[in-house]
């Protein structure tokens, strides 16, 4: 029988996607690992690999679709012996995973559906909860709650098949009891305005609509609950890089065969990867209900793109030499703003650097990016007058950072010397390589 080709889940997070680009036509032979088409995720645009072997009988979603709901079936490859007329049972037969069968319930089953029964179900923590069309509105049918139940369906999704047999939870119960004394409901989270109540109040101004792709609409979310959930609190201190600009001019000179020129941005990821290894307590990130403390140095650093910003992370940066860190680093930029970073380079890390002051700005606060415990924005280096240790007054080219900190990972005193210990890398270059 045909095989249906499904839309892949490329990242953990990935719920739909567009189908930029496809690499075989109507007809093509394919073998297992050959590259069928280019799918944009929230974050990147990767390609997409054959598992099973046949020929491309049928491309059902065309390049250029956007939102093309994982498991969603993008293709028919035809097995040998198979023809083209085979097609058409194929797509009516049950899809590949139980789920799809759900999903694609009747029309006339659907009619009856109402809009809370057809939403994406959530947790009491804010978790989406994975559940077929179908499954939702069995669980409503029966007042189950969703979220007491475990899914049997691809990815832990639930389908018909968990709820016919469940029971109504207690929690279920009580929230569909009329008895006087029922706990009350809890408050709904505020939200923003609606786009047409926006809208409405620009009705009479000029403007032009901006869609949201889904690097945008990610960016939104995760700025949104960063700041909603993480207690941030912020350290400041100012840092001399006199010694490490002239540092960092005599090292380039000698490196200038090599074709490496280090930036003052490859000394910063070496110096916060170092601190972070001088106080380990902070190398932490927050995991729900503990703390988890890492042992290598994993820095992710901001990078600009069109539309967005990526983090890549550079994996034990604490182990490698300044050279080292800037081809990554060279190589990690390139590939983000292509849209060619795999999810697992930029995934992970416990400390971000955010830097800005190539476009002038003296100091900001950074959102940490969860779930990690901080990030450092930096500001430009300019030069500022200063009081020398006898008291003189010297010129000095003097660099603004901040420390955003979130205060369940670390503490106020932690906080504190994880950055004194980040200024003193800076200030004395030289030590970060012995």
């Amino acid at each position: 029988m045909p095989i249906q080709i499904l839309m892949p889940a490329l990242s953990p997070t990935m719920e739909e996607g567009t189908l930029s680009k496809w690499l075989v036509k109507e007809g093509d032979t394919v073998s297992s690992g050959d590259l069928l088409a280019e799918i944009e995720t929230d974050k990147a645009t990767m390609e997409f690999e054959a598992v099973d072997e046949g020929t491309i009988g049928k491309i059902l979603i065309e390049a250029g679709t956007e939102g093309v709901k994982v498991n969603t079936a993008i293709a028919v490859l035809l097995e040998e012996g198979e023809s083209a007329g085979d097609i058409k049972d194929a797509g009516s037969a049950p899809a590949p995973e139980k789920e799809k069968v759900e999903d694609s319930a009747p029309e006339s089953e659907a009619k009856g559906a109402t809009p809370t029964e057809t939403e994406a179900p959530m947790s009491a923590d804010g978790e989406r909860i994975f559940a077929s069309p179908l499954a939702r509105r069995i669980a409503a049918d029966k007042g189950l709650d969703l979220s007491q139940i475990d899914g049997s369906g691809p990815h832990g999704r639930i389908v018909k098949a968990d709820v016919e047999g469940a029971e109504p939870t207690k929690k279920a119960s009580v929230a569909k009891s009329d008895t006087v004394g029922a706990p009350a409901a809890t408050a709904p989270t505020p939200v923003g305005q609606s786009a047409d109540a926006v809208a409405k109040i620009y009705a009479d101004r000029e403007y032009t609509e901006v869609k949201l792709d889904g690097m945008r609409r990610t960016i939104a979310a995760r700025l949104t609950e960063a700041k909603q959930t993480v207690p941030h609190f912020y350290l400041r201190r100012d840092i001399r890089l006199d010694a490490l600009l002239k540092f960092r001019g005599d090292l380039n000179k000698q490196l200038e065969a090599r074709g490496v020129k280090l930036s003052v941005n490859d000394f910063i990821i070496k110096a916060c990867a170092l601190a972070l290894q001088s106080v380990p307590a902070a190398n932490a990130v927050w995991a729900g209900d503990r703390v988890l403390q890492l042992k290598p140095s994993d820095v992710a650093v901001a990078v600009a793109i069109e539309g967005g910003l990526f983090t890549p992370v550079l994996r034990d940066a604490d182990m490698k030499s300044l050279s080292a860190l800037s081809a990554e680093m060279k190589d990690l930029a390139g590939r983000a703003r292509d849209r060619k970073l795999a999810p697992h380079e930029y995934q992970g890390g416990s400390f971000s650097i955010s830097n800005l002051g190539m476009f002038g700005i003296d100091n900001f606060d950074a959102v940490i990016n969860p779930p990690q415990g901080a990030i450092l924005a930096v500001g430009a280096g300019v030069k500022k007058p200063v009081v020398g240790k006898d008291g003189e007054l010297a010129v000095a080219t003097v660099m603004s950072v901040t420390l955003s900190v979130d205060h369940r990972v670390i503490d106020g005193a932690m906080g504190a010397d994880l950055l004194k210990h980040i200024v003193e890398n800076l200030e004395n270059p030289m030590v970060m390589l012995a």
